[in-house]
């Protein structure tokens, strides 16, 4: 790729870890001069944008141009399930940078729950993290690409679950099924303001994130990775490098008038079989 953020502004929510890390300092060194990431923690925070930083150095000569013109990143510290917290992401980015030009929703709720033992609490949690945040960013961000006139992209990090999902994913299913059906319908609604709305559906990906979920939930010992990888068709999980390329791409002006897709990232198919 070939500085393909050039001068934008971008906003990452759930961008101080694993994933939505990835997409900001991939974004970082294709060339966007301020970046937004958004976490739980002020400190995690903070120590991410450093790492952005610092990582923009990377990639040759051009990389290193770059840096020395300096990237920007805002850290912000919001917890998206609290009232207004994910609309005042969008405003202190506003703030800092003048403008939205992209916007990126992958934070995530990723707790179990089946039908059955799901609680009214638990449903909530992913619905407000996984569909009214990601309604609400882009509510604001499209508010201030209208006001100036101006194009912008927004992808949103869905998950093959939408599909349907395991039994212990109810919510998550939910929640990421009503993500999807919000893209579709945003960028029909504005496809003549210019703002190109796309999603990606992701399949189990290796992140810090995933080791944790799977420790938490399902009983892995140290040894869970390497076995889960040599059960898949490509011998690995999805790479949160090899997704970031894909996000800034859709970002950019590379995937010209692409909008409405939703995309499905993963080495499954769904509705095939093996017999």
């Amino acid at each position: 790729m070939q500085n393909l953020m050039a001068g934008k502004i971008l906003l990452v929510t759930g961008g101080t870890q694993g994933l939505g890390l990835a997409i900001a300092e991939a974004a970082a060194r294709e060339g966007a001069t301020g970046i937004a990431i958004v976490g739980r923690s002020a400190e995690k925070a903070e120590r991410a944008a450093a790492a952005i930083r610092d990582r923009a150095i990377g990639g040759g000569p051009e990389g290193a141009a770059r840096a020395e013109s300096g990237v920007e990143v805002l850290a912000i510290a919001a917890d998206l399930a609290a009232p207004g917290e994910a609309e005042r992401t969008v405003t202190e980015t506003i703030e800092r940078f003048g403008r939205v030009d992209s916007l990126v929703n992958a934070a995530g709720a990723t707790s179990r729950g089946t039908l059955l033992d799901t609680t009214r609490e638990l449903l909530d949690e992913h619905l407000t993290v996984n569909l009214v945040a990601p309604f609400m960013t882009m509510q604001a961000a499209v508010l201030d690409m209208r006001r100036r006139g101006a194009p912008g992209t927004i992808l949103n990090i869905i998950s093959m679950a939408m599909h349907g999902g395991q039994p212990y994913l109810a919510p998550y299913t939910a929640s990421k099924a009503g993500l999807a059906g919000l893209t579709r319908n945003a960028a029909f609604a504005h496809r003549f303001d210019r703002v190109r709305i796309n999603g990606l559906n992701i399949g189990w990906t290796a992140t810090p994130g995933e080791t944790v979920t799977q420790r938490t939930f399902h009983g892995a010992d140290a040894d869970w990775l390497a076995r889960a990888e040599a059960a898949q068709p490509m011998g690995k999980l999805g790479q949160p490098d090899e997704i970031a390329d894909a996000v800034v791409f859709l970002l950019s002006e590379r995937s010209g008038v692409v909008t409405g897709s939703i995309i499905d990232w993963d080495q499954n198919v769904p509705g095939a079989y093996d017999q």
